[in-house]
């Protein structure tokens, strides 16, 4: 198979499963329905049971955290009209100390 220009090799993309989010759901239900956990001890789905029978909301938050990555957030600024303020100050100084630096270590800036 060669490549073809202008044609994705994964026109799908990378899949979007959440395999914690998934695990919880399934143990979730079963314990709802009054389902014994029928997953290996020590496996994502049987931990995910315990610290659902336990209700241990930040423990779940934090493994789902590190699997499934972190909710974005929004960037909320101060009002609708400039959502957004930045203040940038540039000392000149030392501006120009740093660009003759590079300067300097690439050989641009020696006599030439």
């Amino acid at each position: 198979m060669t490549f073809e220009a202008g044609k994705s090799g994964n026109p799908g993309g990378r899949p979007k499963s959440k395999p914690f989010r998934e695990a919880i759901l399934m143990e979730a239900l079963a314990a709802e329905r009054g389902e014994p956990c029928e997953a290996k001890p020590g496996s994502l789905r049987w931990n995910a049971r315990q610290l659902l029978e336990k209700g241990d909301v930040p423990a779940i938050r934090e493994i789902a955290d590190r699997l499934d990555g972190k909710v974005p957030q929004a960037v909320i600024g101060d009002s609708d009209e400039d959502p957004i303020n930045l203040k940038l100050e540039l000392d000149a100084e030392r501006f120009t100390r740093s660009i003759a630096g590079l300067a300097t270590r690439s050989g641009e800036g020696e006599g030439a």
